[in-house]
């Protein structure tokens, strides 16, 4: 089960949002080259990977920037790619062209710092824009809590689209979050939980000022958490489960 779309179209261009989606893949595939070759990836993941425990001893602060534009796979870099065009637009057209890219960047470096404290012992190479994202999807909660998120589920040969709150979409995304954070060891790799709690708490709150100049509460209640402009309208045809005659 998996986003696809909101219904709140922006209002302006969104150059930032489609310069870091080129900016990523490009440097992505730029990488493919090396990735089969153990020695080559290793000491790029050295000098541009966040490595917690290199952080710790003072070491290696440009990769809390670096690695946000670094992902390890298609899937990883899907994923990601994905959310932000979701998630970005919407922001940037809030806080402006600079502001966001600001916010982008500050909200993937305190990811980056949250990891390091969840395991600041650990030598294992952290990659990816998920920090940043997760910031991206805290402050769309807080701007638009009741956006309509299209959500597609996918069981076996059964689809079906879902239109859902934006709250209940990144509240279940962030308890995943919390569950797998408690569950998991920052020194045997894996999915960066801490990561992605700690990029949605800053983004959070670093959209807490434009929050209060739209008027805080006073603006979901203007506009009932919902975007404050006419929604997308998409017609949704739900699929069923295909039939099999029987011989």
């Amino acid at each position: 089960m998996f986003p696809i779309r909101d219904h709140n179209p922006s209002g302006r261009t969104p150059y930032v949002v489609y310069l870091l989606l080129a900016a990523n893949i490009a440097i992505f595939l730029a990488t493919l080259g090396i990735m089969d070759d153990p020695r080559l990836i290793g000491r790029f993941y050295y000098d541009y990977a966040i490595i917690p425990a290199r952080i710790s001893d003072g070491d290696g602060w440009q990769t809390l920037v670096t690695s946000i534009f670094l992902h390890g796979g298609w899937m990883h870099l899907g994923g990601n790619m994905l959310f932000l065009w979701i998630f970005g637009d919407n922001l940037e057209d809030e806080m402006g062209h600079l502001g966001f890219a600001l916010f982008y960047l500050a909200a993937g470096i305190g990811a980056g710092l949250i990891h390091v404290l969840s395991g600041p012992g650990s030598m294992v190479p952290t990659i990816g824009a998920s920090g940043a994202i997760a910031g991206v999807m805290g402050g769309y909660l807080l701007l638009f809590p009741r956006a309509r998120v299209d959500i597609l589920l996918i069981l076996f040969v059964y689809f079906r689209i879902f239109t859902i709150p934006a709250f209940v979409m990144l509240g279940a995304w962030l308890g995943f979050q919390f569950l797998g954070g408690f569950s998991s060891d920052p020194d045997t790799g894996g999915v960066a939980y801490w990561a992605h709690t700690g990029g949605f708490a800053v983004g959070l709150v670093l959209t807490l000022p434009l929050w209060l100049k739209r008027g805080g509460r006073g603006f979901w209640q203007c506009t009932d958490g919902h975007p404050p402009h006419p929604e997308q309208k998409y017609r949704l045809s739900p699929s069923r489960i295909p039939k099999i005659p029987r011989s």
